[in-house]
């Protein structure tokens, strides 16, 4: 475990020396991450105007959630996205063949070594905005809300990383996945509103099949004070369940793999 910290580190290191290489670009996504920001309180504010809660939330308990889809958004695109595009160019090209000859495992190095810093002015976009809620909400969170708000957002996090994986995975047979990939995250953006704004039907789909809820929805509700304890449990064993299901798909599809030199 420590070993892969230790390389993790040096993979985050490394991106950092290339984001800082063009500060311009950085610049311009902190300017981005204003602009989304803007964008995701309007699109709340339309409906807190013709109403005062929306699935029993009220305003500032809304940006919470919003602040959450933020912080997962930049999880999404800096650590999935740049990864998913250099994995589907391995498996076109062949070239897969360099990272299975390293003496490490092949998901780790695939899956993690390419970040997109450029995405950290989400986070702060997004811790920043769910502080403001909770200012307006005149709600200081306790150690225990906290750590329950670090759990799930742990819980999130693992399976935010299993949902892509799984769907990236594919690229074994389906070579091209873009078409996927938008679609997953046309059901992300669901995510900037709570679960309980939608029907039955999509809340169940929301909460167990395709799980945003566990990465927007339930976290703030911790931080409130409002979570159901069930999700508590069922949160981690979500996550480690689609990350052993990612484990061994990744595997089953290595199986698949015709490599540059076969």
């Amino acid at each position: 475990m420590r070993r892969y910290l230790t390389l993790f580190s040096l993979f985050a290191r490394n991106s950092l020396q290339l984001a800082l290489e063009y500060r311009a670009d950085f610049v311009t996504a902190c300017f981005q991450s204003s602009f989304w920001l803007i964008w995701g309180i309007a699109g709340t504010l339309v409906f807190y105007r013709f109403t005062g809660t929306l699935g029993g939330w009220t305003l500032p308990q809304a940006l919470l959630v919003v602040g959450l889809f933020r912080i997962f958004e930049g999880v999404i695109d800096g650590v999935m996205r740049p990864n998913i595009t250099r994995i589907v160019e391995y498996i076109q090209k062949g070239t897969l063949d360099f990272i299975l000859l390293k003496p490490v495992d092949s998901q780790f190095m695939a899956s993690l070594r390419q970040l997109n810093l450029m995405t950290l002015p989400d986070f702060v976009v997004g811790f920043a905005l769910i502080g403001y809620g909770l200012w307006l909400e005149r709600l200081l969170p306790g150690p225990v809300a906290l750590l329950t708000f670090v759990l799930l957002m742990a819980s999130a996090a693992l399976i935010a990383y299993s949902l892509w994986m799984l769907l990236t995975t594919t690229a074994f047979w389906l070579v091209r996945i873009e078409n996927i990939a938008e679609v997953l995250t046309a059901i992300y953006e669901t995510g900037r509103y709570p679960v309980t704004a939608f029907g039955t039907g999509l809340r169940i789909v929301l909460t167990f099949v395709v799980p945003i809820a566990f990465m927007t929805t339930f976290p703030a509700a911790a931080l409130l004070g409002t979570l159901d304890a069930v999700y508590l449990v069922i949160a981690p064993l979500m996550a480690g369940t689609l990350l052993l299901a990612t484990r061994a798909f990744w595997r089953h599809a290595l199986r698949s793999y015709t490599s540059a030199s076969s």
